[in-house]
């Protein structure tokens, strides 16, 4: 689908990346003004970090979590874990326009009924990037990814069933939101380097709300 040149700006089309795998561009454009304003409690409560890898390399991208289950790694390996390793606390609640947001992106996509209990808060800053991986901790594949873009564009990587596939590149900019499930769920994805730049609400960051249901 192409978008109506002349209508709403907040106008919301499709555009399929595969049986499976769909980009609903400007989908979060209505509830901005709400998710930042949420992300500013999440990260109030449980405060963006660099996570450390099994292999002991500190991640570029900082994040934090929210929801019942947070996605945590360290040299212990990677898990989803219902307390922060920092401060021994729950992860803050989801926020409901979080939850609305990503139950209709899914239902958009053809996965209805989808009822995340995780949602993974990451912060690219300049530079920063995330390689080529599966989501495949979750406990049930069947479920799909909602993945929300916010602040500065970025190239999202989009390739196969494996890491040597040459993956499409996929321009996200502010509001888009990228669904993948079903024949597409184990593809192989990432995020290139983000670029400098400074987005009028985020500032010269970007955020990536990614949607799970963990267990």
């Amino acid at each position: 689908m192409t978008p109506d040149l002349f209508g709403d700006e907040n106008q919301t089309w499709s555009e399929a990346l595969c049986p499976g795998a769909v980009v609903l561009r400007g989908l979060a454009m209505p509830d901005e003004a709400a998710l930042l304003a949420a992300l500013d409690d999440i990260a109030a409560a449980a405060p963006f970090r660099h996570m450390v890898t099994p292999g002991g390399f500190c991640m570029s991208v900082a994040m934090t979590n929210c929801g019942a289950y947070g996605w945590v790694s360290d040299r212990g390996g990677y898990r989803y874990d219902a307390a922060d390793p920092d401060s021994g606390r729950r992860w803050p609640r989801m926020p409901d326009v979080f939850l609305r947001l990503a139950t209709d992106a899914a239902a958009r996509a053809g996965f209805d009924g989808f009822a995340p209990d995780a949602c993974l808060v990451n912060r690219y800053a300049p530079g920063a990037r995330l390689s080529l991986h599966q989501d495949k901790n979750e406990r049930d594949l069947g479920q799909p990814i909602v993945s929300v873009s916010l602040g500065l564009p970025a190239l999202f990587l989009f390739g196969g069933s494996r890491r040597d596939d040459k993956p499409a590149r996929v321009p996200l900019t502010h509001g888009d939101v990228v669904v993948w499930g079903g024949p597409a769920r184990l593809r192989y994805h990432g995020v290139m380097p983000l670029k400098d730049g400074l987005h009028p609400l985020v500032g010269g960051y970007r955020i990536n709300l990614t949607f799970r249901k963990a267990a």
